[in-house]
């Protein structure tokens, strides 16, 4: 027993991705395969760029800190359109996101721009704007004359989830993965679209 403890604490990042494949594994047992969920369509993978992590001048504490559980964010450098059941989105470029929310610890394993990476867009871009961006979204003036995007498709939070995980079942196949994402979203995604909320980001027109 004691020899299992020893084992378990030297590999405990291996025991936790085994007791989730495990997880997973029953999860894919009992998952009725839908394969198109939601109908996700692209042409192309999103152009992004990566955005400097600025520790350089941040104190030393502050740089170790931002080196050990930072996460590196990304800018989409070309608009993405993709669909949805028949009808055209849009995230313009300039957005800035951080890919699926992957603990850092389990990024050895599985990368936030990785397998996850088009419905952690989606995803992202969902919960800042309670909102899906339609191509050719018309404009309205806001105030002080500012242009805003008028919401083509509001969503809550549940729904954004749901379109997370249909979109990576769609895109890499992989039921129980994606499952046990969904209900992490499920459990602690509120901290994050609650932030978003509080500020009330506006979709803008370029």
């Amino acid at each position: 027993m004691e020899i299992l403890v020893t084992l378990a604490m030297k590999f405990w990042q291996w025991a936790i991705l085994i007791a989730i494949i495990i997880v997973g594994f029953i999860i894919n047992l009992f998952d009725k395969k839908v394969d198109n969920r939601v109908n996700f369509k692209y042409k192309d993978y999103p152009v992004m760029k990566p955005i400097k992590i600025a520790t350089k001048g941040k104190g030393f504490f502050k740089m170790i800190f931002m080196w050990i559980l930072g996460t590196r964010h990304w800018e989409i450098a070309k608009d993405f359109e993709y669909e949805l059941n028949g009808k055209k989105y849009v995230i313009p470029s300039g957005f800035k996101f951080d890919g699926a929310s992957i603990p850092k610890f389990l990024h050895t394993f599985l990368s936030p721009v990785g397998v996850l990476l088009l419905g952690g867009l989606v995803h992202d871009y969902a919960y800042k704007y309670a909102s899906l961006e339609p191509k050719g979204a018309l404009s309205i003036k806001g105030k002080k004359g500012k242009s805003v995007v008028v919401r083509g498709h509001l969503l809550d939070q549940k729904r954004s989830d749901q379109i997370f995980r249909d979109i990576n079942i769609e895109v890499n196949g992989f039921y129980s993965m994606n499952y046990l994402a969904y209900y992490a979203l499920r459990i602690g995604g509120f901290l994050a679209w609650n932030k978003h909320r509080k500020v009330n980001a506006k979709m803008k027109v370029k």
